[in-house]
């Protein structure tokens, strides 16, 4: 499987429906809804890596991510597509922090009026938690497991994995960089 990016990874998870509801709200087909999207989650994704690197190693960004990446229902067979949604409290709140000044910075860019990004980026946050949830996950598993097929010798990085140890420190940053598919400062 190849490496998506972090925007294709959102516009699968979001589904026909769903994107056909962000159309509705744009007033556009669906290739203007999925211009949208990746405009508004490429945004999010680059507030979130600024906001990140302001805050350090200890601040609400990596926290919430954490969260995510350690979901407390993880290995519960029923719940298990669950543990990212439910556990993504914190992220969903950092989301909302950063979705003003995304909403404004892509109508600023597009034209698509703030209130209508908002709506959008209302729509998206869940599904954005959902693939946060899913590369964690899949970061996790890809890294430091010899089960996972394949895997890199000490000290490379996981497959998809976005080297930002020598700019954010490693640990959470590499977390940061994996999910968010880019690591360069």
């Amino acid at each position: 499987m190849s490496e998506s990016s972090f925007q294709d990874d959102v516009l699968g998870e979001l589904g026909d429906e769903k994107l056909t509801e962000i159309a509705g709200l744009l007033g556009t087909d669906t290739d203007g809804a999925r211009a949208a999207v990746d405009e508004t989650v490429g945004a999010m994704a680059g507030g979130l890596q600024e906001k990140a690197a302001a805050e350090g190693e200890d601040g609400e960004v990596r926290q919430a991510l954490a969260e995510v990446a350690e979901p407390p229902l993880q290995g519960v067979a029923t719940l298990g597509g669950l543990g990212g949604l439910l556990s993504g409290g914190m992220m969903a709140g950092v989301l909302a922090k950063v979705s003003k000044p995304v909403a404004n910075a892509v109508a600023k860019k597009t034209g698509i009026p703030a209130a209508t990004v908002s709506r959008v980026i209302e729509v998206l946050i869940p599904v954005v938690l959902a693939v946060f949830a899913k590369r964690a996950a899949e970061g996790k598993a890809g890294a430091g497991t010899p089960s996972a097929g394949g895997a890199p010798a000490p000290g490379t990085p996981a497959p998809g994995a976005a080297p930002t140890a020598g700019a954010d420190g490693g640990g959470l940053g590499d977390l940061l960089g994996q999910i968010l598919g880019g690591g360069k400062k």
